[in-house]
């Protein structure tokens, strides 16, 4: 019984092209009380293989965040299949405004002990008593009140490519580093002003919304279903778009386009740009905004140093990364110092206090 993926995301690119058939990008969370993790993990892993899904999913006691595509001809037996669950019956499908066949090339399927590291002992507090969800046409409403704060919950990295109008957008690189920061920051807030939150998808804002109310807000609403539902519906209801750029997602396609605005700059050489590559030297693979002409000019890389490294053969590149391994630099997402035009560090909440 396989319950691994067993090929390589090169090999399976090859079946994906010789398979000939579109495939549809997809995200979906839900918040479950799950008693065996691993036989639930296992059931999916067997149930979506057979399907010819393909994603990074997590599981835990707390419910499944999965971001993941599956063949087009198979989508209404992957939908059958997880109304057959209870507690995905009906769950909200956040299907991609762009697609790319190739956004995932394996099924990882992983037991974690949460579905979003959020920091929290959830024993603490209720997260049950969420914020108010709103649909895209009164978040456009709540975002125009001069009474609300809007704050990106999302890391700096997907926020420098594109973030809504008069957003707060934390300078953090985690989600979990986010949270205190901003209680801290509107502790002067937390009866008078609206706290308006949204993220990629929404589940970020599921457990925050009910933090934060827990922490004393009392105006707490969340964006529901996050960047992904509000472009599906300004789109079908033909409502304004007041979001500014890209909207980063974490596949092989790393953002879609929302709006014609270029509001990020290559780190490279400033010029306006919102492509994140990684470095193509494997003992880096930094994710940083490079534009084509740096692109072109550097090999793909973020640095000379890489870029001698990279020209070097297999076997010396091998041996100089060996017992090495990639530091958790790779995880600052553009805050190496070698970059001269990364984001630039600053008090996110000086405006709302002066």
């Amino acid at each position: 019984m396989q319950l691994y993926n067993n090929l390589s995301g090169k090999e399976r690119a090859a079946l994906i092209e010789k398979a000939g058939k579109d495939r549809l990008t997809i995200s979906f969370y839900k918040y479950a009380k799950i008693k065996n993790v691993e036989l639930f993990r296992n059931h999916m892993f067997l149930a979506w293989d057979a399907l010819d899904v393909l994603g990074r999913i997590y599981v835990a006691q707390e419910g499944i965040n999965a971001q993941l595509s599956v063949p087009a001809d198979n989508f209404e037996k992957f939908k059958k299949h997880l109304d057959s669950i209870t507690f995905l019956e009906n769950v909200r499908l956040n299907i991609a405004i762009e697609h790319d066949n190739y956004a995932f090339l394996k099924l990882k399927v992983k037991v974690r002990h949460k579905i979003v590291a959020d920091g929290l002992n959830d024993d603490t507090f209720d997260v049950t008593d969420k914020g108010v969800h709103v649909n895209a046409e009164k978040f456009n409403e709540l975002i125009e009140d001069p009474n609300t704060v809007l704050v990106d919950m999302r890391n700096h990295y997907e926020s420098e490519i594109g973030h809504f109008k008069n957003a707060i957008t934390p300078d953090v690189d985690t989600f979990r580093e986010s949270l205190d920061l901003i209680e801290e920051d509107l502790r002067e807030h937390k009866e008078d002003k609206k706290l308006v939150m949204y993220c990629t998808g929404g589940i970020r804002c599921e457990k925050a919304s009910a933090y934060y109310k827990h922490k004393g807000f009392k105006n707490v609403f969340q964006l529901e279903g996050g960047i992904i539902n509000y472009v599906r519906q300004i789109e079908s209801e033909g409502l304004e778009n007041k979001f500014l750029g890209k909207n980063f997602v974490f596949d092989q396609r790393r953002s879609e386009r929302i709006s014609d605005d270029v509001i990020a700059k290559c780190h490279q050489c400033g010029n306006p740009a919102d492509m994140h590559t990684n470095c193509a030297n494997e003992a880096c693979h930094l994710l940083f905004i490079q534009c084509d002409e740096c692109k072109k000019t550097m090999d793909n890389c973020c640095s000379t140093n890489c870029q001698e490294i990279i020209k070097l053969p297999y076997e010396e590149q091998k041996a100089l990364r060996k017992g090495q391994g990639n530091s958790n630099d790779i995880f600052k997402k553009g805050r190496a110092d070698h970059l001269p035009y990364k984001k630039d560090l600053r008090n996110i909440f000086e405006a709302l206090k002066k």
